[in-house]
């Protein structure tokens, strides 16, 4: 890894790309540190903590969120609508044509992300005013200054978000890897001084000493648990594949061997953010429409209030159902995702176009069946290892509480990811430009 940066760096064009990359990393993290007018730094460090859905969205954002920043929705509002058009082009044949129709098709799908991005963006920063006004960090929320406020904060934080997804864009053209993801990387990276930090906090205000041993172990576990995300990544199952001889005048063609990569962690982190959108709509939810259990005794509600309660409770990050169901969601995410990019049945007819095949196999239905089974089998494996990676830091949470932990599995899933492409992109970059061509 660090033999790669450092030729990388030795290349004057990819140097040029590291140091433009390194630029908006520093442009974002200014942003992160930008306050939006009228609101209460310390009302708004109260109603994000580790226990909840908003202590999460706070590390992916850097701390972003906590303080109140232009960029406190991070890239939450471009993420999900990458989601939804994604899906929108397995469901609607016109996005479908378009994104078989190369370069122009991809361009069109990506203003129209841009788009939906800016309406969740809107209604996101609606449900962000009026959770930060119920907990009181808004300063003034009566009258003409109220509503001015409003439009403000609102204003402010659609334009953060957007802002972050130009910078990503920027990344794409200028600089090296992919932008959403190096933005993603270095908001998560921000936290990790003050985890670390928070950490040491409660080992050293503790005097037995008790929670010293823990947090070793938590360490040695997140170090063990980025070898094994690096492990599952370059982990893959190769089906092999013999190709027919065939004989064309006095030329023969063919008879080669090859074979079909599937990777363990095919869908990457995508399982994890889809589940995590679903299992955030409670929470979202009580924004608009706070938890009755607040102000009202349990006694004086009614059938409804309490129902509306219980679903929130249900529904509690820490909770022990939320890690059940979230689990369960990932692996059904999972094997829903991999379908959606992997079709066997096109893999065995370009197979036996192409008079191939796979040795003891029959062509045809056969070997999309073959396939099928050996990509379930493979989709388990990964999905379970994503499954636990997440929940991981809420079941922790749940046996000690007193040593909480704020860096998620997802968080270290996303920076080991982050980190492997972009060292893989500025390999295939320093590959293209010592490759001599034929001329030479």
């Amino acid at each position: 890894m660090f033999e790669t940066m450092r030729n990388a760096w030795k290349t004057p064009e990819l140097r040029k790309k590291i140091l433009y990359t390194l630029l908006i990393i520093v442009i974002f993290r200014f942003g992160c540190a930008l306050p939006v007018p009228f609101l209460d730094p310390s009302a708004l460090a109260g109603m994000v903590q580790d226990g909840n859905i908003f202590g999460y969205l706070d590390t992916l954002s850097g701390g972003a969120l906590s303080k109140g920043t232009v960029f406190a929705l991070s890239i939450q509002p471009y993420i999900n609508a990458s989601i939804i058009v994604q899906l929108l082009t397995y469901a609607i044949p016109a996005l479908e044509s378009l994104q078989k129709e190369g370069e122009e098709g991809r361009k069109k799908l990506q203003k129209l992300t841009g788009y939906v991005a800016l309406a969740i963006s809107l209604v996101m920063s609606y449900a962000y005013y009026l959770s930060m006004r119920n907990s009181g960090a808004v300063l003034y929320t009566q009258g003409f200054a109220g509503v001015f406020t409003a439009i403000v904060i609102i204003a402010a934080f659609t334009a953060g978000s957007n802002l972050i997804v130009w910078l990503g864009n920027l990344i794409n053209e200028n600089g090296i890897g992919n932008g959403i993801s190096i933005i993603l990387f270095a908001g998560i990276i921000a936290r990790v001084p003050t985890d670390l930090f928070g950490m040491w906090e409660v080992v050293r205000s503790d005097e037995k000493h008790a929670q010293l041993i823990p947090a070793i172990v938590i360490l040695i576990i997140y170090v063990i648990m980025i070898g094994f995300i690096v492990l599952m990544n370059e982990a893959e199952r190769r089906i092999p594949v013999q190709y027919a001889k065939r004989v064309v005048g006095r030329k023969q063609y063919g008879g080669q061997s090859s074979y079909i990569p599937i990777k363990v962690a095919m869908s990457g982190v995508m399982p994890i953010i889809f589940a995590m959108a679903f299992m955030s709509i409670p929470q979202t939810i009580e924004m608009f429409v706070p938890d009755p259990a607040k102000t009202i005794a349990q006694a004086d509600m009614n059938f409804g209030q309490r129902f509306y309660s219980g679903f929130l409770h249900f529904f509690n990050y820490s909770g022990g159902w939320y890690a059940l169901v979230y689990f369960v969601l990932i692996i059904a995410f999972n094997y829903f995702y991999v379908s959606m990019i992997y079709n066997p049945i096109e893999i065995a007819n370009n197979l036996r176009q192409q008079n191939g095949g796979i040795p003891g196999i029959r062509p045809g239905k056969p070997t999309s069946d073959f396939i099928q089974r050996v990509l379930s089998k493979i989709t388990l494996i990964g999905a379970v290892m994503l499954g636990v990676i997440a929940v991981f830091p809420i079941i922790y949470n749940m046996i000690n509480p007193q040593l909480r932990i704020s860096m998620a599995g997802t968080s270290i899933l996303i920076i080991v990811s982050v980190a492997l492409e972009t060292l893989r992109t500025m390999e295939s970059q320093m590959v293209m430009r010592h490759h001599k061509g034929f001329l030479e």
